[in-house]
C-alpha cells in the first residue's frame, strides 16, 4: 500500500470519531497516529503520553518536541502502574495491567474515546495488553485500516518526519525485566542507563537491549563485536554492573522478547 493509500484508509476510519485521545509512548507508531490524525483528520485530537520510570526520558522528550512543533494538544499522566501490585510483580501478563491502568487513567483525564497505534503486525504477537483494551473500548486504526509496520515508517517518510522514519522499535523498559522478576524502579533506571552506554560504545546498532534476568545482566546487540571489540564491550559490561550491585552474565545476539517467559501447558 502507498503512503497516499495508506493515509486515505486511516483517514476513513477516523471519520466517525470527532474527538480521539491518542495514547502516545513515543515509539513510531503511535507518534505517527497522532500526527496525521492531529494534521489530516477532522478529528478534536488530544495527545496522551504516560510518563514513568518504565519510559524512557528519550522517549518523553520526543513526544514534548513534536507536540510543540506540531502544535498537539498534550496532556502528561501518571498512569499508576507503579502502585499496582499486579503489574509489579511481573507475571506472564504484566502489559495486560500496565495497559489497565493506561487507558482507565486517560479516559479519566480526556473524557473522549481512546486510540492506540497497535498495527496489523503487533496481533501476530502475544500482547496481553489488547485485551485491556477490547474491555474498553479502544479503537486501533491502524489495524481497521489495514496497515503494518512498514506502511507506518513509509508514512513517517513521506511526511517529513525523519527521526520517527529512523526510529527502531523500542518497548517500555518493564519489557527488559524477565518475567517473575519484580519491576522496580531501580532496575528500570538501571536498563535505561545501560543502554544508553551501549548506544555509545556500539553507534549505528539497531537493536541494543540491557536484559535483567535469573542469570544475571544479560547485554543484546543485532552484531555481537569479536575480538578486541568485545572484551571492550564486554569488561565496560562488568565494570557498570559491579557498581550497580548486579552480576554481569555476557553478551549475545538481539532476541526479541528474550526476557518474556510464557510456560506451555
Amino acid at each position: 500500500m502507498s503512503p497516499t493509500q495508506s493515509l486515505e484508509s486511516l483517514l476513513w476510519v477516523l471519520r466517525p470519531h470527532p474527538a480521539l485521545a491518542v495514547a502516545v509512548s513515543g515509539g513510531v507508531d503511535s507518534m505517527v497516529l497522532a500526527y496525521l490524525a492531529h494534521r489530516f483528520s477532522t478529528a478534536d485530537v488530544v495527545a496522551v503520553h504516560a510518563v514513568s520510570p518504565a519510559v524512557p526520558a528519550a522517549a518523553t522528550e520526543r513526544v514534548r518536541r513534536h507536540a510543540t512543533r506540531h502544535g498537539w494538544t498534550l496532556r502528561l499522566i501518571d498512569a499508576g502502574e507503579m502502585a499496582d501490585p499486579d503489574y509489579l510483580r511481573n507475571p506472564v501478563d504484566r502489559c495486560f495491567h500496565c495497559k489497565k491502568n493506561l487507558y482507565d487513567s486517560m479516559g479519566a483525564v480526556a473524557g473522549v474515546p481512546t486510540a492506540s497505534g497497535t498495527n496489523l503486525d503487533d496481533l501476530s504477537d502475544f500482547r496481553p495488553g489488547l485485551e485491556a483494551a477490547r474491555q474498553r473500548g479502544v479503537i486501533h486504526p491502524y489495524v481497521e485500516a489495514g496497515l503494518r509496520k512498514a506502511d507506518i515508517y513509509a508514512l513517517a517518510q513521506a511526511h517529513g518526519l525523519d527521526d520517527l522514519a529512523a526510529l527502531p522499535a523500542q518497548p517500555c523498559l518493564a519489557s527488559r525485566i524477565e518475567t517473575g522478576i519484580v519491576v522496580d524502579e531501580d532496575a528500570l533506571r538501571f536498563v535505561e542507563q545501560a543502554e544508553l552506554g551501549l548506544a555509545q560504545l556500539l553507534p549505528g546498532q539497531s537493536a541494543l537491549r540491557c536484559r535483567i534476568t535469573a542469570a544475571g545482566v544479560v547485554l543484546e546487540c543485532d552484531s555481537v563485536p569479536a575480538g578486541a571489540a568485545r572484551q571492550a564491550l564486554e569488561a565496560w559490561a562488568e565494570s557498570f554492573c559491579a557498581q550497580a550491585g548486579r552480576r554481569f552474565a555476557g553478551v549475545r545476539p538481539y532476541r526479541r522478547g528474550a526476557a518474556f517467559l510464557r510456560v506451555e501447558a
